[in-house]
């Protein structure tokens, strides 16, 4: 019976296609999330492990890495969803990030060590909303240096925990949807943000902040809105995370998504698996 029942459930597990979303939570990296999530699905379908290499291949892949230090939405798809996850990439997302005036950081958010101090009591709430007309529309902006962006197939991340030289990435096209300022309790501010496929959160906030003539860094991130999928909405928590959970969200998310979805083939990092990066955030 328990063999018949775990025989069912990898079924239903192999079966699953589509776009999801669960909620990444801070410390974890998106793929270590990912992760995470295929281990448990593969166990509930009883599913066994040779040597690191599983039997039956579960195709799984997220749509835009999400910083570790940061939490909300991740995209994930599954079976032939994998090839839908290019439409994530490119779409827009929606943030509410916190900016800390007066501090700058070598990673450009708390994580950071701190590079340079400036005074900021001379910012008002008026200074900070007229800056921020700046920033909307099609702009320009540099990627941080510690980022997923790569150099010679490594992380520039990577490099930099390293100490290896590493120069900065010309400034690239970014699109800002919308941008309003929240609250503003100095030296912390907080920004409500829609943005497009490659935008640095961490870089407006840096950027923000030379504006302002003095300096800032961000202390918190929240991706809020990826595509049609919402946090309140739509993102399962860990303890949701199961086969029957994920076929409902599968059902109830395809009316969300369009008819003919862009089915662009995606770079796979481990045999089996469509793991997507995207320099976001």
């Amino acid at each position: 019976m328990a063999a018949r029942e775990a025989s069912t459930a990898a079924d239903k597990l192999f079966s699953l296609s589509g776009l999801f979303a669960v909620y990444k939570p801070k410390g974890r990296t998106s793929a270590g999330v990912l992760g995470l999530l295929k281990d448990r699905l593969l166990a509930e379908a009883g599913v066994q492990t040779n040597k690191n290499k599983r039997k039956q291949v579960l195709k799984i892949g997220h749509g835009g890495t999400l910083d570790s230090a940061a939490e909300g939405v991740l995209v994930v798809g599954i079976g032939k969803g994998t090839k839908m996850l290019g439409t994530m990439l490119s779409g827009s997302k929606k943030y509410t990030a916190i900016g800390m005036l007066g501090k700058a950081t070598d990673t450009l958010d708390a994580t950071g060590k701190v590079t340079e101090e400036k005074p900021y009591d001379q910012v008002t709430r008026g200074d900070l909303e007229n800056v921020l007309q700046k920033f909307t529309g099609h702009i320009m902006q540099v990627p941080p240096l510690y980022s997923a962006l790569k150099k010679n197939g490594e992380r520039l991340s990577t490099l930099m925990k390293r100490g290896e030289a590493v120069e900065a990435k010309p400034a690239r096209p970014v699109r800002v949807y919308s941008l309003s300022l929240q609250q503003f309790q100095p030296p912390l501010f907080t920004l409500d943000v829609e943005c497009g496929g490659g935008f640095y959160v961490r870089s407006l906030v840096s950027d923000i902040g030379k504006e302002l003539c003095t300096c800032a860094t961000m202390q918190e991130l929240t991706r809020t809105k990826q595509g049609p999928f919402t946090l309140e909405e739509h993102a399962l928590h860990e303890d949701r995370w199961t086969i029957d959970e994920i076929a409902r969200s599968l059902e109830h998310c395809t009316s969300l998504l369009p008819r003919e979805p862009s089915h662009k083939k995606l770079k796979t990092e481990h045999p089996g698996e469509t793991a997507v990066i995207c320099e976001d955030k």
